[in-house]
């Protein structure tokens, strides 16, 4: 699996933990919120309808999803959020990137680089690494709900650039502006994803073992973590008896 792949598939796992439950809802409430500044009507808007989607992947009331649209929007009062990104090194050069929502830069900015730190990387300079990264589309399906066959046929058919099959999913990637297609195909055919969303894919990936491994897992792990981190893009490729371990 690519690095992608596999810390996707740790997240997934996370976001199913009830202890998480708190952390994930602010993190998809600052999403809707800042989403909506283009406005609050999901079919007109890509970006909210996705938020909104995930939101309820993730079993969040539907009073919480429509109070922070409203926000967005400005029907409500909320907190204004700057969005930005911090890219960065691992373990044995593994690119990183932090997609930050926070209200207070400064202290946020701060607060990601104690994480680096501490955890055996180091923040680069804006464009050091954005360019391993490609934006795709990702969705992935559970291997018990369809065939492989049946489900390759309907993403491909789709507009899907290519799916893999994995230890327990069938992983897609579509070009951005197919994403929505794809993801209505399989759901018109009764299969419904696990999660689907805009993502970046490293273009190519650094193979560690041992210490380094450990170390990576480690240091994203911690990014993600923080309430002011939405996503994070790492290159990494590690044994898969580790990634779920260490999940």
């Amino acid at each position: 699996m690519s690095g992608h792949s596999k810390w996707a598939s740790i997240k997934h796992k996370k976001a199913a933990t009830d202890s998480k439950r708190g952390k994930i809802f602010t993190k998809l409430i600052k999403e809707i919120t800042i989403a909506a500044r283009s406005g609050g009507e999901p079919d007109k808007n890509p970006r909210l309808r996705t938020a909104i989607d995930r939101a309820k992947q993730a079993n969040m009331p539907a009073d919480n999803i429509e109070r922070a649209v409203k926000k967005g929007t400005g029907e409500l009062e909320g907190v204004t959020y700057e969005e930005f990104t911090i890219e960065g090194y691992g373990p044995g050069g593994v690119a990183i990137m932090a997609e930050v929502l926070t209200d207070n830069k400064n202290r946020t900015t701060a607060d990601i680089r104690t994480i680096f730190s501490k955890k055996n990387g180091n923040v680069a300079g804006a464009g050091s690494v954005n360019w391993i990264f490609e934006k795709k589309g990702y969705i992935e399906v559970d291997k018990k709900s369809a065939s492989e066959d049946k489900v390759m046929t309907i993403a491909l058919d789709a507009g899907a650039q290519d799916m893999e099959t994995e230890e327990e999913v069938y992983s897609i990637t579509t070009d951005p502006k197919d994403f929505e297609k794809v993801k209505k195909a399989l759901e018109a055919s009764g299969i419904k994803p696990i999660s689907a969303e805009t993502t970046k894919i490293p273009k190519s990936t650094v193979k560690l073992t041992g210490e380094d491994a450990r170390h990576i897992l480690a240091l994203v792990e911690a990014l993600e973590d923080s309430d002011d981190v939405q996503n994070v893009y790492a290159n990494f490729d590690v044994p898969d008896d580790l990634v779920n371990r260490e999940s």
